[in-house]
């Protein structure tokens, strides 16, 4: 089994979550990377990797779970209401690669 890059998956991670914010901030709502998981490589990634905590799985859902909160209530006419949960998806994204970081520390060098 190939060793996670923890590297590559901030990368990955974090390049999905460019593309998110930019897609929302410019209203471009159809232009939006998938909010599920189907979207997001770091998922592909983690899938199968021993040492995986269950705080970095649902880490990570979470984050999913806002951004698709936040597309639809976009959708429903609601960008107000979408716009007060940036702030949540942001501090998701920043819990998330501490997760990432603790896994590096645990994998073997």
């Amino acid at each position: 089994m190939k060793r996670i890059d923890i590297d590559e998956a901030i990368r990955l991670h974090n390049t999905w979550r460019r593309q998110f914010l930019n897609a929302f901030a410019g209203g471009n709502y159809a232009d939006m990377p998938l909010s599920e998981h189907r979207g997001c490589m770091l998922d592909k990634l983690l899938a199968n990797q021993p040492g995986v905590s269950t705080t970095l799985t649902e880490t990570h859902v979470r984050f999913h779970d806002l951004a698709n909160e936040i597309v639809e209530l976009s959708q429903n006419g609601l960008g107000d209401s979408a716009d007060l949960l940036l702030p949540e998806l942001n501090e998701t994204a920043h819990q998330l690669v501490a997760a990432l970081d603790q896994l590096r520390q645990q994998l073997p060098a």
